[in-house]
């Protein structure tokens, strides 16, 4: 039964990192994400670590997908368009795609041929290792660099989107927000969120009016100073 559930876990896990880069709608490759990352928590299930594949569906498949649809909401369907680069760049980028999968492959078969070995040339391991007390203390010493670079590469991604969103014509407005100071007063009533929305969007409806007032005022006095020229010219055309 073991094998089985390796051999089904495997499959769908590939399947799913497959259609990430395959799916040309963003939200079908977050799906086939989620898929990807639910496939590897089963096959640490299978590894009697526990903490770690609760971990990859709580933190990765939950909270982080969520950043990833932000992403493909904000970017939206319409990508944007690439050029190609000439053979060069084609040529620089099929060589190094092959040296990656090369690499991965031979490390692929290395921890095959070491897991073959004898039961008794294979480590021991402590009671409790996998736990989250281990995780924790490995996160914060022996892989503290790249547990770093991670939370930057999270940080990077989330500034991209921003960025992203604001280079579309219908994304981010740009601009400043004009901030009354009755948006700093709370509503009367219980404070709930509905009296709060009513309270602000009652704010922002007398900040328009005063923007309305203000311009219709300052049109009224350009035409009464454009009327008042109107009227010196020609009075100085009749004086001639």
């Amino acid at each position: 039964m073991t094998e089985v559930l390796f051999f089904l876990s495997a499959i769908v896990a590939i399947a799913g990192a497959v259609g990430v880069i395959a799916l040309k709608n963003p939200f079908n490759s977050v799906l086939a994400l989620v898929v990807h990352l639910v496939a590897l928590a089963m096959l640490f299930l299978l590894l009697h670590s526990e903490f770690i594949a609760a971990a990859q569906v709580v933190v990765y498949a939950g909270a982080v997908m969520v950043l990833y649809v932000f992403v493909s909401a904000y970017v939206g369907e319409e990508g944007e368009t690439w050029t190609s680069g000439g053979r060069l760049q084609r040529a620089l980028a099929f060589l190094l795609a092959g040296s990656l999968g090369t690499v991965l492959l031979i490390a692929m078969l290395g921890s095959g041929l070491r897991g073959l070995a004898d039961a008794g040339e294979l480590p021991t391991l402590e009671a409790g290792f996998g736990g989250a007390a281990q995780i924790g203390e490995l996160l914060l010493t022996r892989y503290l660099l790249a547990f770093e670079a991670a939370s930057l590469l999270l940080l990077a991604a989330a500034v991209g989107a921003v960025l992203l969103a604001r280079r579309r014509e219908d994304g981010i407005a740009e601009g400043p927000r004009v901030l009354a100071v009755t948006d700093l007063v709370p509503s009367a009533g219980t404070g709930s969120m509905t009296e709060g929305t009513r309270g602000t969007l009652a704010a922002r409806a007398m900040e328009a009016d005063r923007l309305a007032e203000r311009v219709i005022a300052e049109r009224t006095s350009a035409a009464k100073k454009a009327a008042e020229q109107a009227e010196a010219k020609d009075g100085d055309g009749g004086g001639a």
